[in-house]
């Protein structure tokens, strides 16, 4: 008896212990406090670190994964260049390298983005974001009254979406897929098709009036019919992207989405997003406001370069100009077609010439 009175009273302590959440919580909370001094900062060290973990693995994958990047320090050198020298030609060649890295990780930022919002919008945003370059500099060159340059880069744009990037794109899939037939959505080439050819009787009608000499008030029909044509082409644009996002989604499905779960299960790896989507979004804000600013500085250069390198301003706006903004365009159109996504690719290429023929120059004309 006097054993089992003894061993009672810890057997019953030991029955509290475990049984009341109130004396448990009291001794996490004193666990903390000893541990930390205190207990809500006891949390704070960990998320701080979890926040550093994220920012430098966000820095590692967007600016040291691609190699492309070296060229990112040719910008902050061009600005250098232009306080310290003033040599056009070097602020031009310096601004144009630092460019490229830039509007490459452009098209990277609205890819991570397409994978959360699905093909269409994601084509859409690669066509938008992969024009900002081209769009930035002619905003600025308006500024500076070099309207002919505006012509030029905006021209040269659609030609080099046209040719140079979509045929990269498929001459890199032929590449990949060798042996494969790629397909691509018939429909959807047809509307793009369509509106490209209105885009060019919009260009041509006004170019038609003025080498012809037929104008009735000579100097005001031709604006009038460049302006009426530009609202009209405004609108034909504005209804295409409510056809597109709203009315009729299921054409612009990607034909590599409807076959098998085989095949689903087999991009599911290449379909998964590095960052997310706000980091995408952060860093797509980020390399937009550094393109505008490194823009300035190429356009301000442009004509110094032409007089001190003896280029014609033509071949800077028609070849040069482009192929740096269309950098973007270049690399997802590329990427597209080597993972078998040709509509994507027929998207990016197709949909920024359009963007530009149909939006683009017909902001810049007003």
């Amino acid at each position: 008896m006097g054993t089992l009175t003894q061993n009672g009273p810890p057997h019953g302590f030991e029955e509290q212990n475990l049984f009341s959440p109130e004396l448990s919580t009291q001794k996490m909370q004193l666990g903390h406090i000893s541990e930390y001094g205190s207990a809500p900062a006891g949390f704070q060290p960990g998320a701080s670190k979890m926040w550093r973990n994220v920012v430098y693995k966000s820095i590692k994958i967007v600016i040291f994964s691609n190699k492309l990047n070296l060229l990112i320090p040719f910008g902050p050198l061009a600005i250098v260049v232009h306080i310290l020298t003033g040599h056009n030609g070097l602020v031009f060649l310096l601004s144009l390298l630092g460019i490229i890295p830039l509007a490459e990780r452009l098209g990277y930022a609205t890819e991570q983005i397409a994978m959360y919002t699905g093909p269409t919008i994601g084509g859409l945003l690669n066509a938008t974001f992969g024009n900002a370059t081209e769009l930035i500099i002619a905003i600025y060159a308006l500024r500076n009254g070099m309207i002919r340059v505006v012509q030029l880069s905006l021209l040269g744009s659609i030609l080099s979406n046209m040719l140079l990037v979509l045929g990269c794109a498929f001459f890199c899939g032929g590449l990949v897929f060798n042996g494969k037939e790629q397909v691509f959505n018939k429909a959807t080439a047809t509307v793009s098709s369509g509106l490209l050819l209105m885009a060019v009787m919009g260009l041509l009608f006004p170019a038609v009036l003025h080498y012809t000499h037929t104008e009735v008030h000579y100097g005001k029909s031709e604006l009038a019919l460049s302006r009426f044509s530009s609202c009209i082409m405004l609108g034909a644009y504005a209804a295409y992207l409510f056809f597109q996002l709203n009315t009729h989604k299921d054409p612009y499905i990607p034909l590599s989405e409807e076959g098998g779960q085989n095949e689903e299960n087999n991009n599911d790896d290449d379909e998964t997003p590095e960052i997310s989507k706000w980091e995408a979004v952060f860093w797509l804000s980020i390399m937009t406001a550094w393109i505008s600013i490194l823009s300035e500085y190429l356009v301000d250069a442009i004509e110094g370069t032409s007089h001190t390198w003896n280029i014609p301003i033509s071949f800077i706006g028609v070849i040069l100009l482009p192929i740096v903004g269309n950098a973007a365009e270049h690399a997802g159109a590329i990427m597209f077609a080597m993972k078998d996504k040709l509509d994507i690719s027929l998207g990016v290429a197709i949909g920024s010439s359009t963007q530009i023929s149909m939006f683009g120059v017909r902001i810049a004309s007003h």
